[in-house]
């Protein structure tokens, strides 16, 4: 039996990650546990899992978790979040933002299996955890949905055999609508994905392309292939969540019916294949399947991630540090829909560049982006 580590238990994708750990407890021993605010959910958690330990980035959430349960090992603010980073043989990281970054070093550099689901860790300082991983012989494996489709796609083949990854993107809730309907977009309406259930955050993401354009950059890191050696493919249905082009013309696909515990149980029992709760992919009953070309001229998030990767160094943090920023005043309804991306070109154009950036390079970016 291997020990599991939940880093962002009670968010969408640690939800998940639980659900297949309680299908797979014969398998998994959930060893700690992290989240943000002290809450029902994180109590339930605990009463159901019995972790050793747990950690609350709030200070006074982690007092009200040790009135509830004397008895358990808590941990608070960063420090004690990414203290468990190497607590169990597998690591999940699902946190929304940089702060994973701790977390994410801890994982590798003990050594462990990092299942991570984190876009701004790998964005932000993806070349330092990859080096850190090699070092110290860590498997990182990821767990968004595109990722492992490509992840999966590539068992058994050479690196130096694709001519190119293709990420499928569905759209967001906006395909198709020009800049004139994008300037007055909602809050509301960006939250409101038609295919998957995510956090405030990455929805917005989603609906401005920014999601896949950090994809875009975390497969660049993850597979170690260029910009000009990924394409972003629209295809509205979600069942084909990524593709591999090889040399000889041949692409491989993986399909799937758009459920996160699918990619989570891979990423946890990887080689391995196990029986999952997820439903079976019946293409007859699907009928049709779309595929486009995404609109990179009224989605200019897109561009921007590209031109980030393809500067290197520390534009991906900027970026990264700066759309978090933006997505924020845009929930608040401080700033438009379409600011963010006018806010994003503002910032790339004032970034001088640090190529080979070390921790503390990228946190300043990270801090840069944000101001």
């Amino acid at each position: 039996m291997q020990t599991l580590a939940v880093i962002g238990s009670t968010g969408s994708i640690g939800r998940s990650a639980l659900d297949v750990a309680r299908n797979l407890k014969e398998r998994f021993k959930v060893e700690a546990l992290a989240c943000g605010h002290f809450s029902p959910l994180i109590c339930e958690q605990i009463k159901e899992f019995a972790p050793k330990t747990v950690a609350i980035n709030d200070p006074a959430g982690a007092l009200e978790l040790k009135k509830a349960f004397p008895g358990l090992e808590v941990s608070s603010g960063g420090e004690g979040v990414a203290s468990l980073g190497d607590s169990a043989d597998v690591v999940l990281l699902s946190v929304v933002g940089l702060c994973g970054l701790d977390s994410a070093l801890r994982a590798v550099r003990a050594g462990k299996r990092l299942a991570i689901a984190t876009k701004e860790v790998l964005v932000s300082g993806g070349e330092l955890v990859f080096r850190e991983a090699r070092k110290h012989g860590a498997e990182i494996i990821p767990v968004d949905s595109e990722h492992s489709a490509i992840f999966q796609c590539l068992m058994g083949s050479g690196r130096e055999s694709v001519k190119r990854l293709l990420i499928t993107a569905s759209g967001g809730p906006f395909r198709g609508k020009d800049k004139t309907f994008l300037e007055r977009v909602t809050p509301k309406e960006a939250l409101a994905h038609p295919v998957w259930k995510m956090g405030p955050k990455i929805s917005v993401d989603s609906a401005t392309m920014m999601n896949k354009g950090l994809e875009v950059i975390e497969a660049s890191r993850i597979f170690s292939v260029p910009a000009e050696k990924i394409d972003v493919l629209i295809h509205p249905q979600s069942i084909v969540h990524s593709l591999v082009e090889f040399r000889d013309g041949a692409q491989l696909a993986q399909l799937s019916v758009p459920d996160m515990r699918l990619a989570i149980q891979f990423a946890l029992t990887y080689p391995e294949r196990m029986p999952s709760p997820v439903a079976w992919l019946d293409l007859s009953e699907i009928g049709k399947l779309e595929f486009g070309k995404p609109d990179m001229e009224n989605f200019p998030c897109l561009g921007l991630a590209y031109e980030a990767l393809k500067r290197g160094g520390i534009f991906p943090a900027v970026l990264n540090g700066a759309n978090e920023t933006a997505v924020t005043r845009f929930l608040r309804g401080e700033c438009g829909f379409m600011d963010i991306p006018r806010f994003l070109e503002k910032k790339l154009e004032k970034t001088n560049n640090v190529k080979d950036p070390a921790l503390e390079d990228i946190l300043e970016a990270d801090r840069f982006g944000r101001e």
